[in-house]
């Protein structure tokens, strides 16, 4: 799962930062309007910011403001400079303490830093919701009154590529029951001209029923020895095994996973099948055929599904749309092996509702750009949209307790948990 942007806690200890109640008595010593109130609020900040950068460097020189320097103290206080900081509420002008030898680097805002923690989350955060540098800049200066040029926002989710680049190498557990692989269509500029890519999304699904996106490829063309290097990537990775693999009738995957995970069972989606199927029907046919469809994908054998195909082929349907049926037994190599599972199984492999949501709100972030102008920057935005959506996954549902016990007796030797 995608993790996080890293957090410095302003409170390492963990305890709880008391207020004195005839403090805020103080402050706030009736009504107040909304723009009193939030006059008020940075001012409080301001001064909050500079008494802790104050704190700092009395902890660096070894003695307080107003007292003598000890003897032998090399170092002394040299006066206060002026800097604009970036905050979520707008520029903040504060008075930095500094140090005569200049060996003073504070952490709560460093020396050279012009935006306050929480700054850069908010522009992530706009990003990651698809929207575009220039929109972003729009909205900042609506919101909070900060004129942002284009290039500190791209700087700042340029710093995302980092996290991307060490997401897509972190090590793999060593099982996944099922892995579902699915692709999306993305502009991207390449070379000069803007190309229609492939985007394609790996979602794992461990022993517990647990989820876990293993990685995002982006290629032109899909083939064997494409996918052979994304399996290739997964292995070096620690992934040793996948059960069952669940995948929508790409190029060249068959023989790639083959080579790479011999094991592995390859299950063509059922749903996609059935999408497939109705690409070639009438609207208002669609309903009736569906229910004549039916009886071949929920049939208890490959025996009975078989025999459901060639009646739905005889029939009128079969008639009117030959391109069905003769879909249907293109891909039977890799259909049959649903039939082999119990409904337990079936019902976890037959709809990939989990990748399927889950493409459909990536593809909402895509829609809301023309085109990228690299490969990374789609990359970015797609991991940014990852975390916010895994973020709010929930524990495994009660279809897959009822396949572990299936799973269990399917691949006795194979089938383990493992520790996350």
């Amino acid at each position: 799962m995608p993790r996080g942007r890293k957090r410095v806690e302003p409170d390492s200890s963990g305890e709880k930062i008391r207020i004195n109640p005839e403090l805020l008595d103080e402050l706030i010593p009736g009504p107040m309007s909304r723009e009193g109130f939030d006059g008020m609020f940075r001012e409080l900040k301001k001064r909050l910011l500079e008494r802790a950068l104050g704190a700092e460097l009395t902890d660096h020189l070894g003695y307080s403001h107003g007292e003598a320097p000890p003897e032998g103290c090399g170092n002394t206080r040299n006066g206060k400079s002026s800097k604009t900081v970036l905050t979520d509420d707008g520029p903040l002008h504060l008075e930095t303490p500094r140090d005569r030898a200049g060996t003073f680097e504070p952490q709560l805002i460093g020396k050279h830093e012009r935006r306050f923690t929480g700054f850069d989350d908010r522009i992530i955060s706009l990003y990651a919701r698809g929207m575009t540098v220039r929109d972003i800049q729009k909205h900042l200066l609506e919101m909070y009154g900060v004129d942002v040029s284009p290039q500190l926002i791209s700087t700042v989710t340029e710093e995302v590529m980092e996290e991307v680049r060490e997401w897509q190498s972190r090590p793999l557990e060593p099982l996944y029951a099922v892995v579902f692989f699915d692709c999306l269509r993305a502009k991207i500029r390449d070379e000069g001209t803007v190309k229609n890519k492939a985007v394609y999304v790996a979602l794992g699904v461990l022993p517990d029923g647990s989820r876990d996106i293993l990685g995002l490829w982006i290629e032109q063309s899909e083939g064997a020895k494409f996918w052979l290097k994304v399996f290739n990537e997964l292995r070096n990775r620690g992934l040793e095994d996948i059960l069952i693999v669940v995948v929508d009738g790409l190029k060249g995957f068959p023989e790639a996973i083959e080579a790479a995970f011999p094991l592995a069972m390859v299950q063509t989606c059922i749903v996609h099948l059935i999408r497939n199927s109705l690409a070639f029907v009438n609207w208002k046919d669609r309903k009736t055929l569906m229910k004549a469809l039916r009886p071949v994908y929920t049939a208890a054998t490959e025996d009975g599904a078989l025999l459901a195909l060639e009646a739905f082929e005889d029939g009128c349907w079969g008639a009117k749309y030959p391109t069905i049926p003769a879909s249907w037994r293109r891909s039977w190599e890799q259909v049959r092996t649903f039939f082999a599972f119990p409904m337990e199984i079936r019902k976890i492999i037959y709809t990939t509702n989990a990748i399927e949501s889950l493409n459909m709100r990536l593809r909402r972030v895509i829609k809301t750009r023309g085109h990228f102008p690299s490969d990374d920057a789609a990359l970015k935005l797609l991991w940014l949209a990852l975390r916010n959506i895994t973020a709010g996954w929930k524990s495994p549902s009660r279809e897959w307790r009822a396949a572990m016990n299936q799973f269990a007796i399917m691949f006795p030797e194979r089938f383990r948990m493992v520790g996350r």
